[in-house]
């Protein structure tokens, strides 16, 4: 089938170049002329394992191109993806849909006389429950025949090409069989692989990943509270957790104490959801949410704590190392980074921090220019007073603690992901902390 993707960021990169290799045609289609001449090179605009190969090999095979032109899109495609992002809004906290409007009411006069075959929109950006059916009415406004559905995305950085080709769940809000017929058939190569498809309307669909997303949230926030009364109690957190998590009714996956979550999405869209829930008159139903997005936000503020009681009371004359950029492994993307918000606090507090990060360097550099950043760990830790594992790349639990030792002033380490070896750190005399471990020292 001849599909468009319109956005090329993160969602619309993967999922035109995984569109294209279970054998569609596929245009992508942005505004940004670098980002198109990028993608049209092969070289996605951000790092995720295995879709520099894939995209490379999808442009070469003729089965998908860029474009920054609507009107081509319209013509080219029958299904238009669209995978545009909606920010947080910095005053409300509520999603920006600026760019899911200006998505939807470009393409739509180019359809208007697309009369002869059904035409169908896609969203798969994450919306507040309700926008589907508001574009809906202004898309057939200016397309009288065109169709919208909602198809959420349900992406983890670092996995995204896998989360496409072998996803747990395709959902699909549609408002007519013929519109959840051409998705079907659309995703049949993963259909057919055992993917479970839910048919619901649009509404639903729109809700699915907001409350997947408050859901996981709330997890992650909750033993991070309970990190907290371990502190305060002296019990140990991962053994509460790994207790916790052989209950099948609660699971083990997103029990995992430390600095907390950040990125794009998890705190984004629980504070969307909370603004839309309070729009409706709902607030009330979802208010534990702004709790846990406090609690999440105040790991942050705790590991700096943690290593400033470290560093002996005070970062003043202090060299600290920051061992990770990126808001979670096997991604280059700071945004909302756990990681860089304690490095910066840090470093304000009068330390010299220096980042190593294997793949972030580079945008944590254009983010945070008053921090200093190095590309081998061991230059990071020359001298440090106090070693931060911020980001749990596997890299870092392959560190040999006794060499690293040799160049640090101070051997102390705060595990703020708590998943180092703490029994390895301390037989090569280090001073080791983690959050809710009160017992490590």
């Amino acid at each position: 089938m001849r599909l468009t993707v319109i956005g090329t960021g993160y969602v619309g990169a993967v999922h035109a170049a995984c569109m294209a290799d279970i054998g569609h045609e596929v245009l992508g289609v942005d505004i940004d002329p670098e980002r198109i001449a990028a993608l049209t090179g092969g070289r996605p605009p951000f790092f995720e394992p295995g879709l520099s190969k894939m995209l490379m090999r999808a442009v070469d095979t003729g089965r998908l191109r860029f474009s920054t032109s609507l009107a081509e899109a319209a013509r080219f495609g029958d299904t238009h993806f669209i995978c545009v992002g909606t920010p947080q809004d910095p005053d409300s906290g509520a999603a920006d849909l600026r760019h899911v409007e200006a998505a939807v009411d470009g393409l739509a006069p180019y359809l208007r006389d697309r009369w002869y075959e059904r035409v169908l929109v896609t969203g798969k950006s994450t919306v507040p429950v309700g926008t589907a059916d508001r574009l809906a009415g202004r898309l057939h406004a200016a397309a009288p025949y065109a169709d919208l559905a909602w198809n959420p995305e349900f992406l983890r950085e670092g996995c995204a090409v896998q989360d496409t080709l072998r996803p747990e769940r395709i959902v699909v809000g549609a408002r007519s069989e013929h519109a959840e017929a051409r998705l079907r058939e659309i995703y049949a190569p993963l259909l057919d692989a055992g993917t479970p498809f839910i048919g619901t309307d649009p509404a639903t669909a729109e809700l699915v990943k907001l409350a997947s997303n408050a859901f996981l949230a709330t997890k992650i926030s909750f033993i991070n509270a309970m990190a907290e009364i371990c502190d305060g109690t002296g019990a140990d957190v991962l053994t509460l957790a790994e207790a916790m998590g052989r209950d099948s009714r609660i699971g083990s996956r997103f029990l995992a104490p430390g600095l907390g979550f950040g990125g794009s999405c998890l705190p984004k869209d629980i504070r969307a959801f909370t603004v839309r829930a309070e729009e409706l008159g709902l607030g009330r139903s979802v208010a534990f949410l702004r709790q846990m997005d406090e609690i999440n936000t105040r790991q942050r503020l705790r590991t700096v704590d943690l290593a400033q009681r470290l560093a002996g009371g005070s970062f003043a004359d202090r060299n600290v190392a920051v061992l990770g950029a990126a808001f979670k492994p096997r991604s280059d993307d700071i945004r909302d980074s756990p990681a860089l918000a304690v490095a910066d606090t840090v470093r304000r507090r009068g330390a010299q921090v220096r980042v190593h990060d294997p793949e972030a360097v580079d945008n944590a550099r254009a983010a945070y220019p008053a921090l200093q950043f190095a590309l081998d760990v061991t230059k990071a830790c020359e001298r440090a007073d106090v070693v931060l594992h911020l980001t749990e790349w596997p890299q870092y639990q392959e560190l040999d603690p006794a060499a690293l030792a040799t160049v640090v002033r101070v051997p102390a380490l705060v595990d703020a992901r708590n998943t180092l070896d703490p029994a390895a750190w301390r037989a090569a005399g280090w001073t080791l902390r983690a959050p809710g471990r009160p017992r490590l020292g």
